[in-house]
């Protein structure tokens, strides 16, 4: 996934069209903060002008009562702005969470549904930073983006229009630095813009290496990388911190050169101010509301430059979202077929690769009949895992088919697909949740009896029963409080419930110890009963019972057989068997 803006461009049309998609459902409110934003911007050149009024009027007369009624206005006015501010923020803020809140689950939904492919070349940290910060950005462009910016335009017309209208000399004179701060304001832009986007770039880097490399925290300490890796991680640290501070340092730069030039504005005014009050060309009211315009004009500008880097924000971060909402990586769901599944299993010349160039299966052909186990055997990489991928189509196949039950797996939909596999991994993942939680995965369907009777056919509720809250007893992350074995029979208790009409079990017993390997195959026998099997194991003693065997080697079907059969033909087979009987007996 790309991490720049194509465009660079503010005002990149298509992507604030897609932006203003989200704002439909709250359009309403959203005009109505406009206008909120409009008003106060309509009275920013109020306080002004009422003060010069005061002063050239009951100030210069003695009106002690006409000075009491313009402090009476005046008051009522600031009550009107701050009333106004409070709408406006709250109003930005109410929409701009919602905004988010809608566009997250949006992207999340569309996370959870994209491909294993795509996981497997996008770093998670990525999907973190565009699931978290990236769209976190996007309240700030409700909040002091579009609508702020409009307000700030319409401020500064109406000041220079009012400036213009009282005094048009000193509009000239206050106004001849606008040329510097708009260079200065330009220039700040340009270079915020691109520290944004290194910035961006160092906190996606950043989210990956944590969220790897904490994950993979036990291989870390296995292997004494802890320097390294903290070297590593200082340096990646230091990127980001360098893309800030450089950020630091334009605002630095920036706000003071817009406030000296603020400040000789208004020098110039009360300059040529008073040689105007001197020779009576001017009032003392007007070169006051002057003063007062030059610091109410000036600010406008300067937030400009900040809401236009907002607003980039913006548009980079929903470039960034909208690319993933648009992705389409993911597997089509155009089966129409939910009938009831058998468990006939048939590959025909399947051609499969990950990356579009290696193939790791080659014309793999096989029938598993229903009720029938196949088991599949080979060294590591010889595309065991592969062939399970692909029947619940994890994976799209580059040629030729895979039939169940006669009909293509494309033509079944693809969630009654899945519900029909139940597939035990080798690495089981359980989620920072209860036990019940991990079994049903929130399938409301799944009665607590039923979880109990699947339990105990397992041989895994008493167990279960001995934890503090039973059933409730959360697990905690990747269910780290649990061993390799229990994790396990949980994985088979959870495949147990969903009642498949095909097991897929994938290295199942390969890393518990001999009583809790006991346990799983009599759990792997329950399971298989009255079921099609597919079974993927390293240890040839679990699978001398199954129908037919089958020897992979480089994505190539070399003997298939029974066990009896394979032994016979002493070949691949027969190879590995006399292997692992060897090391048995030593």
């Amino acid at each position: 996934m790309s991490e720049q803006n194509p465009s660079g461009n503010i005002f990149d049309w298509a992507v604030l069209k897609r932006l203003f998609q989200f704002i439909r459902p709250y359009k309403f409110r959203f005009y109505v903060l406009v206008f909120v934003i409009l008003v106060g911007a309509a009275l920013a050149p109020a306080i002004p002008l009422l003060i010069k009024q005061t002063i050239d009027g009951p100030v210069s007369s003695g009106d002690y009562t006409g000075l009491a009624r313009m402090m009476l206005i005046m008051v009522g006015v600031l009550v009107l702005q701050s009333l106004i501010q409070f709408v406006n923020t709250y109003l930005a803020g109410w929409l701009g969470q919602n905004i988010i809140r809608d566009i997250r689950i949006q992207l999340y939904q569309k996370i959870i549904h994209l491909r294993l492919k795509f996981f497997d070349d996008t770093p998670i940290g990525r999907l973190v930073t565009r699931t978290i910060s990236d769209i976190e950005t996007l309240a700030d462009v409700f909040s002091e983006g579009i609508a702020a910016i409009a307000g700030d335009i319409l401020q500064l017309v109406l000041i220079i229009t009012v400036m213009f209208y009282t005094d048009w000399k000193l509009s000239l004179i206050s106004l001849s630095t606008i040329p510097l701060m708009l260079i200065s304001t330009y220039i700040f832009k340009e270079k915020v813009k691109k520290s944004f986007n290194i910035v961006r770039n160092a906190v996606a880097n950043l989210n990956a290496f944590v969220q790897e490399h904490i994950t993979g925290m036990s291989l870390v300490q296995i292997f004494n990388s802890e320097k390294i890796e903290y070297k590593k991680f200082v340096a990646i640290n230091k990127e980001h911190r360098d893309a800030n501070i450089k950020s630091i340092m334009y605002y630095s730069v920036y706000y003071p050169v817009a406030e000296v030039i603020a400040a000789l504005g208004t020098g110039l005014v009360v300059w040529f101010g008073a040689k105007q009050m001197l020779n009576s060309e001017v009032s003392y009211g007007t070169v006051t509301a002057f003063i007062m315009f030059i610091n109410i004009f000036f600010r406008p500008i300067r937030m400009l430059a900040d809401r236009m880097n907002t607003l980039q924000m913006g548009i980079v971060s929903t470039d960034r979202i909208i690319k993933l909402l648009d992705s389409d990586e993911y597997t089509a769901n155009d089966g129409k077929y939910t009938t009831h599944l058998k468990g006939e299993v048939d590959f025909k010349d399947v051609w499969f690769a990950y990356n579009q160039e290696n193939y790791v299966l080659k014309d793999i052909s096989f029938k598993v009949n229903q009720g029938e186990t196949v088991a599949f055997v080979g060294a590591t990489g010889a595309g065991k895992s592969s062939i399970i991928n692909l029947l619940s189509r994890f994976y799209e196949i580059n040629k030729g088919e895979i039939r169940i039950d006669g009909i293509d797996i494309k033509q079944y939909d693809l969630k009654h697909l899945r519900e029909q596999i139940g597939v035990v991994l080798q690495d089981v993942f359980l989620f920072s949740d209860t036990i019940e939680n991990n079994i049903t995965l929130g399938d409301t369907s799944i009665s607590r009896e039923n979880i109990i009777e699947a339990a105990k056919l397992v041989g895994v509720h008493d167990f279960i029963m001995q934890l503090p809250n039973g059933y409730e007893y959360n697990v905690q992350e990747r269910g780290a409080t649990l061993s390799v074995g229990q994790r396990q029979l949980i994985s088979f208790v959870r495949a147990m419930v969903q009642d498949p009409k095909i097991i897929v079990l994938d290295e199942a017993t390969s890393s518990v110890d001999t009583e809790t390997e006991e346990l799983i195959q009599n759990a792997i026998s329950l399971l298989m009963k009255g079921r099609t099997a597919i079974v993927i194991a390293h240890r040839l003693s679990t699978i001398q019972k199954a129908h037919k065997i089958i020897v992979l080697d480089k994505g190539q079907i070399m003997e298939e057989g029974n066990h009896e059969e394979l032994l016979e033909k002493d070949g691949f087979y027969a190879n590995l068997y006399r292997m692992q009987y060897k090391e048995a007996l030593v």
